[in-house]
Parts: C-alpha cells; structure tokens; sequence
C-alpha cells in the first residue's frame, strides 16, 4: 500500500470515528432527555406536595426532586412585583406570561408563579395588558418547576415589567423578596383575565435522533467513498487492464 493510500486510509478512519462517535453522543441525549420526560410525567402521578417541602427545598437538588408534582399554596400575591415574560406564544398567538410573587401564609417566604399567558396589544408593544390581582388571601393550585422557561436573549435584561427572561436568583436580588428556589406554574382553567393551556410536557429527543441519522449517514458516506475510490475503482481498472491485454 502506498504512503498516499495509507494517509487517506488514516483520514477516512478518523472521518469515521469522530462522526460516529457524534452520532453516538446524539443517541445518548435523546436518552437522557426521554429518561428527564418519563421522570416529570411519573411526578405528575405522585401526590401532591404542601408548602413545606417547598420551603425544605434548598438545593436545585431538592427541587428537582419535586419538578412536575402538583402542589397547592395559599398566600397574597405582591401584585406590584409583576413581571411579564414578552414573546411566549399559546395557541400560536403572541403574548405575554405573567409572573406575580405569592406571600405564603405565615411569612417568611415568597415563590414565584407562572400565573398564565395573556395576549399583547399590537398597537402599542409597551402596553401592559389587563390582569387582575385579587387582593387578600387567595389559594393557588399548579405544579413544581425548577425554574422560569427561558429563551435566547442578547446583554442584560431591563429592570421594568416587561421582559424577555428572569433569573430567579438575580431577581430575588434585585427586589430583595426571600423567594423559593422552586417556580410554580399555575394550573386550571382560565381566569383572572389568563389563560393557562400550557404547553405539553416533550422531551425533544427527536431533534437529536435527527442529528444522530445525519452523522451516521456521514460516517456511512465516508466509508462508502474510500471503498469506491480506493477499492472499487481500481480493481476495475486492473480487471480491465486485464481484459486488455
């Protein structure tokens, strides 16, 4: 074999091993985000959790174990820490998700709920749209998430009501409030000028099969052509070489 065949034949092996290798890794995230989406839909089956676990929820541990349970808590809501969350469709309409921080019973602590989705005024982009926050002790039911669903943003976000994302930690920092590491996402019908169809729990893991099918044809493709051009071809050259002569 010739140095000239052996450096392609080193090219192609690595061409091979790291596509594969990509594939592989693929296959692994899609088990591991499928293994994540039967945990949170076998938690939705549990009994509910009371505030006191939320309160005993120090770590992001803790709080993992408790994602998806259902929970029910009764406070008041700090109605002027509202924040709405901007470019979160339902129903594929563009809105807002409504975040309000409820004063549990008893004081002392305070969680953030996802209260529900209401739409924008198009007219005027900086408007805030009609909510309304009952004053006085209200009961909420919803379920336990690690923290606010986040999208792509570019530098900082503003300190006013609307915004893109919250950083819970940086937000408790910022209005001082001693709120929880766990996020509630409020759950039921409409109400209260909101809406709460809330997407579906999925896991995501199709995109990375779709990944792992395209490294693997690639890996495929790499052998296939060293096979054509440094096997195939030249035994039909030599054969014809043959025939020839």
């Amino acid at each position: 074999m010739t140095a000239r065949r052996i450096f392609l034949l080193a090219v192609a092996l690595l061409g091979m091993a790291v596509t594969a290798g990509l594939g592989r890794w693929q296959l692994a995230r899609a088990a591991e985000k499928e293994a994540v989406l039967a945990a949170e839909q076998a938690a939705e089956t549990l009994p509910p959790v009371d505030a006191q676990a939320l309160l005993a929820a120090r770590s992001a541990a803790d709080v993992a174990a408790l994602a998806q349970r259902k929970v029910t808590l009764t406070g008041q809501w700090l109605g002027e820490r509202t924040v709405y969350l901007d470019n979160r469709p339902m129903d594929q309409r563009s809105g807002f998700y409504v975040a309000t921080p409820l004063r549990l019973d008893g004081g002392g602590a305070d969680v953030l709920v996802l209260r529900g989705w209401v739409p924008r005024n198009f007219d005027n982009r900086l408007a805030l749209p009609q909510v309304q926050t009952p004053a006085g002790t209200v009961q909420v039911s919803g379920r336990v998430l690690t923290h606010v669903p986040s999208l792509f943003a570019l530098g900082q976000e503003s300190p006013g009501p609307i915004r893109q994302n919250i950083d819970l930690p940086a937000y408790a920092r910022e209005t001082g409030l001693p709120l929880l590491a766990a996020v509630v996402q409020q759950t039921g019908g409409p109400g209260e000028g909101l809406e709460r169809d809330w997407p579906l729990l999925v896991s995501g893991a199709g995109t990375n099969y779709s990944y792992a099918f395209q490294w693997f044809s690639l890996c495929a493709l790499i052998g296939g052509l060293f096979i054509w051009f440094q096997v195939v071809r030249p035994l039909r050259f030599i054969r014809r070489g043959s025939r020839g002569s």
